[in-house]
């Protein structure tokens, strides 16, 4: 079993992440338990916006704003796949409550709820995800490969794209200039 749960955290990409699919990367993780660990890229804006999405999807929308709306790289894993992070969690047909108020559902009734207008208040819409095995992610704390801190609505809902990772640092009193590769995690 994990001694610590990091559901509902945010996970920031030590400088010295090597891997370029996670190099200055904000995670958010949606799950954390004894079986391993989900989360989302939630920084990484795709070449794709909601409007764009509903289309191909054959979801009609008139929501002009959802053009404006980017869609995220959530991850390298299963990237045809896609995940709605929203507040409030609603009701609906593959949901899991990350929180009282933030949901993570992949089915496409969320979307289709969307188009009509009904859907919820706040959305982050990815494609693929990030998984780590029992343990790795521990492992992967312990190797100084992230830093770790309590998650912000209004950084994750709020907060354009770009900002969403100098403003986690800034809430834990950090500048990213003065992070090194050697950092532990809080």
């Amino acid at each position: 079993m994990s001694a610590f749960d990091l559901t509902d955290h945010f996970l920031i990409a030590m400088p010295g992440m090597m891997d370029p699919v996670f190099s200055k990367c904000l995670m958010y993780i949606c799950e954390h338990h004894d079986q391993g660990a989900l989360g989302l890229v939630v920084n990484r804006p795709i070449a794709m916006n909601l409007a764009s999405m509903l289309g191909e999807l054959g979801i009609a929308s008139r929501n002009e704003e959802f053009e404006k709306v980017p869609v995220y790289f959530g991850g390298p894993v299963e990237m045809e796949r896609g995940f709605v992070l929203h507040q409030p969690v609603g009701q609906w047909q593959s949901t899991i409550a990350v929180t009282e108020s933030v949901g993570l559902t992949t089915s496409q009734d969320i979307l289709q709820s969307l188009g009509q207008g009904s859907g919820p208040r706040h959305v982050l819409v990815a494609l693929g995800y990030a998984g780590w095995a029992p343990g790795q992610l521990e492992h992967e704390l312990s190797q100084n490969a992230w830093l770790s801190a309590k998650s912000s609505k209004e950084i994750l809902f709020e907060t354009a794209a770009e900002e969403r990772l100098p403003a986690a640092l800034r809430m834990m009193g950090i500048d990213w200039a003065n992070l090194s590769e050697s950092a532990g995690h809080g």
